[in-house]
């Protein structure tokens, strides 16, 4: 798993293990292989490309200038389409987690929500100009998929690391999937490169990359399915229910005792906040490009490209800082870097001060995303795991819903000014961090530790 290594720190004697290799095996819970580990980041690497291509930088832009003519609602309507997906996942995805937890089946879910996504993003090959009718529903329904596969793939976590490691081997998932997202865009825009040079329109080529993404998708979760395994074992059933019932039963009991979970509680609102800054960022950044600062379609592909390697690095290091100095330390910081990058994208009149600001952004996205996912398994029951995870998911989807359309809001409203739009969501950072600081990780630690027991 080169992916994993630095140079620098293997050690070339062959009959002693690398250093980078032994601190992976530290990291990972007892039985859990490295091989295993692997297959679950490489979820991470398959369906980034989903998000990097159709959300952030390629399909989003297609959608308002090409889809929707440039109409004066194309924002709008580009965001309330992605909010009824998200509308949809917070109402099923607890649901789906609690029905996990119960009859121990994140990996059969896993592989019916990735089936899912595969093929609406694969359909979107047919939404040309004036479609709308089939783009939205087909937005919907593949965002739908992957959004319900990104909680149930988060649930893995607490299984496969050491309570202490939570933040390190979540940011090698992210880290490897924002690799996963520059495989996806590097192939978009060579093809991308390829069909312009000969002339070749939008509306010819955009088309394509949605083929180009469902096969890298499908293609690269295979590993996950073929190696990660199902730890989790059926939770004793309610007499008298059907699965469905016995979900919400579940569902219930969770909300009912949620007085227990305080910090949990607390950090999943504290993430509907900063999240809704995060995905306006993340659905709007190729729009924001091209009608703010006047990008190409190929100049706003290169942008995400190297935004992409920059959340890498983000993931990755400010993982492993995560357990070194703490995870609510590392989440403030990612925090104030976001208000930073808002700033600067708000006031830059120029390429050189937008690309630091979206650099600045790949960081943070990478280290916020991960931090995020890490404290919610270290707050979560063990028996409850992948249900709290639905909990989550569902902050993220509401927040999913609050920061793209308050942009798309605000751009209706004054008549596409995005640069008021971007500092107007922006403020969503500085209430998440304020929250943030309310948390307790050992009162919440024990709060969990109790409920497992």
């Amino acid at each position: 798993m080169s992916h994993f290594t630095f140079g620098t720190l293997i050690v070339n004697n062959a009959d002693k293990p690398c250093f980078v290799s032994d601190i992976m095996q530290k990291s990972l819970a007892t039985n859990v292989k490295r091989h295993e580990v692997w297959a679950w980041a490489m979820y991470d690497f398959a369906n980034s490309g989903y998000t990097t291509v159709v959300i952030t930088a390629i399909f989003n832009a297609y959608f308002v200038a090409v889809i929707a003519g440039n109409a004066p609602w194309a924002t709008l309507a580009w965001t309330l389409a992605l909010a009824t997906s998200y509308a949809l996942i917070m109402f099923v995805a607890p649901v789906i987690g609690a029905y996990a937890d119960a009859y121990a089946a994140k990996k059969k879910l896993l592989a019916l929500t990735t089936t899912g996504c595969v093929i609406f993003t694969a359909l979107l090959f047919y939404a040309g100009p004036g479609t709308l009718w089939l783009a939205i529903p087909l937005i919907i329904l593949s965002n739908f998929f992957y959004g319900s596969g990104e909680n149930l793939i988060a649930a893995f976590l607490p299984e496969l690391a050491r309570g202490r490691a939570l933040g390190r081997v979540s940011g090698w998932g992210w880290s490897l999937g924002y690799i996963g997202g520059l495989v996806s865009l590097g192939a978009c825009l060579a093809y991308v490169t390829w069909a312009q040079e000969r002339g070749l329109l939008a509306a010819d080529f955009v088309p394509v990359t949605m083929l180009i993404v469902a096969l890298l998708f499908a293609l690269a979760s295979l590993p996950t399915f073929i190696f990660l395994r199902e730890r989790a074992v059926p939770q004793p059933h309610l007499l008298g229910k059907n699965p469905l019932q016995e979900s919400f039963a579940r569902l219930k009991q969770t909300i009912h005792h949620a007085r227990r979970y305080t910090d949990l509680r607390r950090f999943l609102i504290c993430t509907v906040f900063y999240q809704a800054g995060i995905q306006a960022v993340i659905t709007l950044a190729a729009i924001y490009a091209q009608q703010a600062m006047h990008f190409t379609t190929q100049q706003t592909i290169m942008l995400i490209f190297v935004v992409n390697i920059t959340a890498a690095i983000g993931a990755f290091s400010f993982g492993h800082l995560q357990d070194r100095i703490g995870h609510i330390p590392t989440i403030a910081l990612t925090l104030l870097g976001w208000i930073v990058m808002v700033l600067l994208a708000w006031a830059a009149q120029g390429p050189p001060m937008f690309w630091l600001a979206a650099n600045l952004a790949g960081i943070c996205m990478g280290a916020s995303q991960s931090a995020g996912r890490a404290l919610v398994g270290l707050l979560s029951p063990a028996t409850r795991r992948a249900e709290f995870y639905g909990l989550w998911g569902m902050a993220v989807k509401l927040s999913s819903i609050l920061g793209p359309v308050t942009y798309g809001m605000v751009s209706w409203v004054t008549q596409g000014d995005h640069r008021l739009a971007i500092l107007i969501t922006g403020s969503y950072f500085v209430a998440g961090l304020l929250i943030l600081f309310g948390i307790n990780i050992k009162r919440g630690r024990r709060a969990a530790l109790r409920q497992a027991s």
